[in-house]
């Protein structure tokens, strides 16, 4: 039986992957007295007089919302809010092995823009943080945007989740190969919402326990019509922007073209589209991060015969996999703990650095922390909140 079929077995099985649980048993009347009625009004009160302390008090310092309105699951697309269930149900576990936090799936049964931004505004004091996960782009920029002055971090992982772990790679494949950022051509291929986000954290490396940053020499973003250039007319407002600080030359033409002289490919794209002949184009010795899913851009054997030096891809079988799941949990253990009203930018480069770091020894396979790693995510919850609470006392967060 194959993984999917096993896959469907397992949850016919459980009946779904996550339960509510009580923290503490009722056995006695007295016990029902404290947890409910006439006991409870006192923490209803409290919190009325002190708004903070609900953090205090109830589950919300340690309670994560997993928002989806299922428009662009994992790679299947446009499922629905009720077939997101299974995905959203798997992340909660993993919030709650990787990180102790406690999250819950809120699937919502539309895809309108505002209806879903009241959703979350109106569901938010129960909550710590927003998590926003497989929303379409290019919508998901726009609600992401408008939903980061509610009080309570929210954060679009198939955004700024993919682009930290890749950035955190980036540190450690640039390294292992002596590769100087400002000299690196870097060729995205996909500018839905993983795609976007990876431009915009890469864009300018800056540099661990230093004052400045670097730019990378040049970034070529690609979307299904070939190099997003300024003489395309058929550009959405989210591509044009990204000609502010992509595409330095100009260059147009197809992905293919965009490779010439590349440093590094970064696919968040669909999958075999390139071949070995393709990356002969490139530098000596590029940096191939495939991380299509099921099926990567190339696998990697293929790249390698094509002169790669370093691979990544989605997958759990090959090595250096780019999963979310180094840093999501830890993110949002730190920005819980720090009590941030956002994920910043700075956060985010904390945490990519810590990723990078949780790898003592980097070497051509081992340029990413295995996905099991259960030190990443503190690691990455440490550095986060520390760079919280800096922002905190310089009055930027």
């Amino acid at each position: 039986m194959d993984i999917y079929l096993r896959s469907l077995e397992l949850h016919k099985q459980y009946r779904g992957k996550i339960r509510v649980n009580p923290a503490l048993e009722v056995r006695t009347t007295d016990d029902l007295s404290l947890v409910y009625s006439p006991g409870v009004a006192e923490p209803c009160r409290f919190i009325a007089e002190h708004p903070e302390s609900v953090y205090d008090l109830t589950m919300k310092g340690n309670t994560v919302a997993i928002v989806s309105d299922g428009s662009a699951v994992l790679g299947l697309g446009n499922l629905g809010a009720s077939a997101s269930i299974p995905v959203m149900e798997g992340k909660a576990m993993l919030f709650k092995k990787f990180a102790g936090i406690n999250a819950f799936p809120i699937c919502i049964d539309t895809q309108d823009t505002e209806k879903i931004i009241e959703t979350v505004k109106l569901i938010a004091p129960v909550f710590g943080g927003v998590n926003l996960e497989d929303i379409s782009a290019p919508r998901s920029f726009e609600i992401e945007e408008r939903l980061q002055d509610i009080g309570i971090p929210v954060f679009h992982d198939d955004q700024h989740g993919t682009a930290i772990v890749v950035l955190g790679g980036l540190y450690n494949a640039a390294k292992v190969l002596n590769k100087k950022f400002e000299d690196m051509k870097v060729v995205i291929n996909g500018a839905g919402a993983a795609g976007v986000a990876i431009a915009k954290l890469i864009k300018c490396i800056n540099h661990k326990d230093k004052d400045v940053s670097t730019p990378i020499g040049n970034i070529v973003m690609c979307d299904s019509k070939g190099i997003i250039s300024k003489e395309r007319d058929n550009l959405n407002s989210m591509k044009q922007s990204l000609l502010k600080f992509t595409n330095n030359d100009n260059e147009s033409g197809t992905l293919k073209d965009a490779l010439k002289g590349a440093d590094m490919f970064i696919g968040v794209s669909v999958g075999d589209i390139l071949k070995a002949e393709d990356l002969k184009v490139m530098k000596p010795d590029p940096i191939i991060f495939a991380l299509a899913n099921p099926t990567p851009e190339i696998m990697p054997d293929e790249a390698k015969a094509g002169g790669a030096a370093i691979v990544a891809t989605g997958r759990s079988d090959f090595a250096n996999q780019v999963n979310n799941v180094l840093g999501f949990p830890g993110i949002f253990r730190g920005a819980l703990d720090a009590r941030a009203k956002r994920i910043t930018h700075g956060m985010q480069l904390a945490a990519a650095h810590a990723i990078a770091e949780s790898v003592k020894y980097p070497n051509p396979n081992l340029i990413i922390p295995p996905t099991l790693d259960f030190t990443v995510a503190s690691n990455v919850a440490k550095a986060v909140r520390e760079q919280a609470a800096k922002e905190i006392a310089d009055g930027l967060l």
